[in-house]
């Protein structure tokens, strides 16, 4: 017994004769293992865990939603469908050329009326009974379009509307009025050159293009007056080149382009466009085998070397 009242506790010490537990034998082989293997085993270990990792993400994460052909093939087509469209290819060249165009007025002077020096513009409306007039310009001495070739303020028009009437008037795409004058003309292609005696203070010349490199079916943009309708458009293709219009069975004009955009009486004199808004030639006469002065589907244009060339000017 121990003075402090505790009796001592004496542990037996293993045998040094007694072989190892199993325990002691496994630690030693995991150790001496470890030792020779060091580097594999941190590499296996570390496999180990990125591969439980990797499972553990897999199990959890949400499975991607998947489409067929279809669908995708829908949702697509539903943002183009979404998209703002741009604008027509004819909206665009009529863009590029309705500031040079000019409604081409003939009037003639009435003794004593103080409104014949500026006479008003006239509504186009149809009768009473509904028809359109045979003859349109029955409501005004001339009524054509014309368009502004150079800086000068030159107009093309056709002849049958400038040489229509003593006086002429034009109107800008600004609404700006002024007196025109008949300063040129070539009666073999239905063309006449007029100059206004004011121009308004934005004034832009047309863009010409030759029309050697037309095509039939190329697309082409008609702008004019129709019935004194306007500024309009109408669009159409080239039907063909070369065409001959005849009168009496003698040729009247040559070398004319056909085309199919819509041309009435108060096209005369405009503009035919390209798609690049490019004047190629100018609008002067319609053939309607019933001998309506309406549009049947046939239009002719004078091209615009022709034109161009009446007026000193190089389309090239």
């Amino acid at each position: 017994m121990a003075p402090d009242g505790v009796s001592p506790v004496y542990v037996d010490l293993p045998d040094e004769d007694s072989p190892p537990s199993l325990r002691r034998r496994v630690g030693a082989w995991s150790a001496g293992l470890y030792r020779r293997h060091q580097g594999p085993v941190l590499v296996g270990v570390s496999a180990l865990v990125t591969l439980l990792l990797v499972g553990a993400y897999d199990l959890i994460s949400i499975d991607p939603q998947r489409i067929s052909d279809w669908q995708f093939t829908s949702a697509v087509n539903k943002v183009v469908d979404e998209r703002p469209r741009g604008p027509s290819t004819q909206s665009v060249a009529y863009a590029k050329v309705i500031r040079s165009v000019v409604r081409v007025d003939g009037y003639e002077e009435r003794p004593g009326d103080p409104s014949a020096a500026k006479p008003e513009s006239q509504a186009a409306e149809n009768p009473a009974g509904g028809k359109v007039e045979e003859d349109f310009h029955e409501q005004f001495t001339a009524v054509g379009t014309g368009v502004i070739i150079d800086d000068m303020g030159t107009i093309l028009t056709n002849l049958h509307v400038a040489a229509a009437a003593k006086n002429l008037r034009v109107q800008f795409w600004d609404g700006t009025e002024s007196p025109a004058t008949l300063v040129g003309a070539r009666a073999d292609s239905d063309l006449a050159i007029i100059r206004p005696r004011n121009l308004p203070d934005e004034l832009e010349p047309a863009t010409l293009a030759s029309s050697a490199g037309l095509n039939p079916g190329d697309d082409v943009v008609a702008v004019g007056f129709p019935f004194g309708i306007g500024p309009s458009a109408s669009a159409g293709v080239i039907s063909g080149l070369g065409r001959v219009l005849a009168e009496a069975g003698e040729p009247k004009l040559k070398n004319l382009i056909q085309f199919d955009a819509a041309a009435n009486p108060g096209n005369s004199g405009g503009p035919l466009v390209n798609a690049d808004g490019e004047v190629v030639g100018i609008v002067t006469a319609i053939l309607n085998p019933s001998g309506l002065r309406t549009f049947a589907g046939i239009g002719f244009a004078v091209p615009i070397e022709s034109a161009a060339g009446a007026a000193g000017e190089n389309p090239l």
